[in-house]
């Protein structure tokens, strides 16, 4: 059942999907309950109920200032567009962005709104492509956004990133890690929750030596995100005295991970890193049971989605970071109310960053007004403790995360803490709270 109400939430996606291929590929548990609400409505079908913002007195305004310029006057709503993967590789994530935006919109609007103006989200579908996610961020555009938020793979951010600096759109980053979406002159792109794939080798290293280990084998994804994540590894393991070995493979659906897991076995593998390949999480800890049984690194992957149907196997094996403090008294509080308001059963560090926002371009709008310029300008300044984050949100000049320090945890036995997981009786332990990473600054 849809457990969302009293919200507009506007969603434009193509007919065809291909959630089942992914699912099958990814392991992703019944995340099919929350696929329905993105069918919605077409481009052109605004509800009956909703008022688009066309709809406006003709004595208002004359037709030649109709409201595509964003600094035009002020409209009934204040728009935010959502730009997420929904019928693709990233789906889970997509779903969690989806409705931790409008989770927040919801309770906004509930207390009154910004200064009486209710939040409308406006979802579109990158379909995980590049050209189409520049397509329908421009559509949102079009449609009198102030912000977009949700962008989850490198494949997309990098080039909807450039397009937002030309349209001066502020444009916020959930799991897009490339270094390619921002460059020093950046002034409307911010991430929110990944940190620049340079940033997160070192907690890898970190951990593997702690552990001492002296052998350590990684799987990267051969997309944007993968390559970025092998470079750093690279960088950062050059000279540290820690044998390691990187293979590249493909993207599912279609992507057999046996050989590659094999090869890290071969190599004698005390440490399986499986950052740089997102989807290939759990059908890699899944193999790595069998073939060598080792610790796993995640992706900063939703951990219901880590698990899925391989509980006895992750548990105890599966680690990765979150930029969400699961383990927070904050982050309970957040969660609980998520878990009554969405179909997900379990608030992945993507809908803490998507209510994070929300939350933020709305206290924007109430302080600086509907010009997406004041907007970037405003959140560029400011620093945000959002509820369920491990660290403050503040951006570099560029807009890299000044502070991000992710928490690294691991999949342990359960119970979990009534209302915080509806995925299974397993939870989690903290390992260690990352120090805040040195921002990476481009060109360097």
């Amino acid at each position: 059942m849809n457990k969302k109400n009293g919200i507009t939430l506007r969603s434009i996606v193509p007919a065809a999907l291909v959630f089942a291929m992914m699912l099958t590929s990814c392991g992703a548990p019944q995340a099919t309950e929350t696929a329905a609400p993105v069918t919605e409505a077409p481009a052109t079908e605004a509800p009956a109920t909703e008022a688009p913002a066309t709809e406006a007195p003709a004595t208002e305004a004359p037709v030649t200032e109709a409201p595509t310029d964003p600094a035009a006057e002020p409209s009934a709503t204040i728009k935010i567009g959502q730009l997420s993967d929904l019928t693709s590789t990233f789906t889970p994530w997509g779903l969690n962005v989806r409705d931790g935006m409008a989770l927040a919109a919801q309770e906004i609007n509930d207390a009154g709104g910004v200064d009486g103006r209710m939040i409308e989200i406006i979802v579109q579908d990158a379909e995980n492509d590049g050209d189409i996610g520049v397509d329908r961020f421009e559509r949102l555009v079009e449609e009198g956004v102030v912000a977009v938020g949700g962008i989850l793979s490198s494949g997309v951010g990098a080039p909807v990133a450039a397009v937002a600096e030309q349209l001066h759109m502020p444009t916020f980053l959930v799991k897009s890690g490339t270094e390619a979406a921002l460059t020093r002159d950046s002034r409307y792109t911010f991430r929110t929750c990944l940190p620049a794939a340079p940033m997160t080798a070192g907690p890898v290293l970190q951990y593997a030596q702690e552990q001492g280990f002296t052998k350590v084998g990684a799987i990267v994804a051969d997309y944007p995100w993968g390559q970025s994540f092998k470079t750093a590894m690279e960088n950062t393991f050059e000279g540290s005295g820690i044998e390691y070995t990187i293979e590249v493979a493909p993207v599912p659906p279609n992507t057999d991970f046996t050989p590659f897991v094999r090869s890290m076995a071969d190599f004698g593998s005390e440490l399986l890193v499986a950052t740089g390949h997102p989807p290939g999480n759990a059908a890699i800890t899944a193999l790595s049971a069998d073939l060598l049984n080792v610790p796993v690194t995640g992706a900063w992957i939703p951990p219901d989605l880590a698990v899925g149907s391989l509980q006895d196997v992750a548990v105890g094996r599966y680690s990765d970071f979150a930029c969400a403090d699961y383990l927070s008294d904050s982050y309970a509080e957040l969660a609980r109310r998520y878990l009554a308001f969405s179909d997900n059963q379990f608030m992945s560090d993507d809908a803490v960053a998507g209510y994070a926002i929300v939350q933020i371009v709305a206290e924007a709008v109430g302080e600086v007004g509907d010009d997406p310029e004041a907007i970037a300008e405003y959140v560029r300044t400011h620093e945000f403790n959002m509820p369920g984050y491990a660290h403050p949100l503040s951006w570099t000049e560029w807009g890299e995360l000044a502070q991000s320090a992710p928490i690294f945890f691991q999949i342990s036995e359960g119970p979990a803490p009534e209302g915080l997981n509806e995925a299974g009786d397993w939870w989690l332990e903290l390992l260690s709270h990352s120090d805040p990473l040195e921002p990476y600054e481009p060109g360097q």
